[in-house]
């Protein structure tokens, strides 16, 4: 089971590293990886067990953040009340950002990240919608269009995947400071 002392935190060289593809089939330890990936995610979103093995609640996990340099990606975005269903719930191998609109936003709460134990202020711009091609963890190709914060989550991902942190897109002169024409996303 993964834990927060898997996760290689800000400083790390593996977290700047551009991570390589993954060949199929899978080996039996990506296999396994995979479903431990997922399981964090969902353990970490579970109250009881989070508070029981000191996890932080996460909604992505990049196989880089484990030291593994492979392009692997969990993403586990819950549902709403309305609609309990989670809302993206996958592993991703070998995702890539195919097409993306002109459109950007951001959080308005910001981004955090498992791999940085500090609040880092100021927005994040990512593209708005975003079309990714990737295969399952049976090497099955899947294409899909997110938008929002399902696509602001997986780009965090796939930066780790390119060796890029959340913070490097923030405004490093003025953190908050935005164009008109992107959007905040509560």
């Amino acid at each position: 089971m993964i834990t927060m002392e898997d996760i290689i935190r800000e400083g790390h060289p593996t977290l700047r590293e551009t991570a390589k593809n993954v060949a199929f089939p899978l080996t039996n330890d990506e296999e396994q990886l995979c479903k431990d990936m997922m399981e964090f995610l969902k353990n970490s979103q579970d109250p009881e067990l989070a508070e029981k093995y000191n996890l932080r609640g996460g909604v992505g996990l990049a196989a880089s953040q484990l030291n593994i340099p492979k392009r692997i990606i969990a993403v586990h975005i819950p549902g709403t009340v309305e609609n309990p269903e989670p809302a993206l719930s996958t592993i991703m191998i070998n995702p890539k950002v195919v097409s993306h609109s002109i459109q950007d936003s951001c959080l308005a709460e910001g981004e955090g990240c498992l791999s940085v134990d500090r609040e880092v202020p100021g927005y994040v711009v990512r593209h708005t919608r975003i079309t990714v091609q990737y295969a399952d963890s049976n090497g099955t190709q899947h294409k899909i269009r997110l938008k929002n914060y399902a696509a602001i989550v997986v780009q965090h991902e796939i930066d780790h995947t390119n060796g890029v942190m959340f913070y490097d897109h923030i405004n490093q002169e003025d953190p908050y400071k935005i164009s008109q024409d992107v959007t905040l996303i509560s």
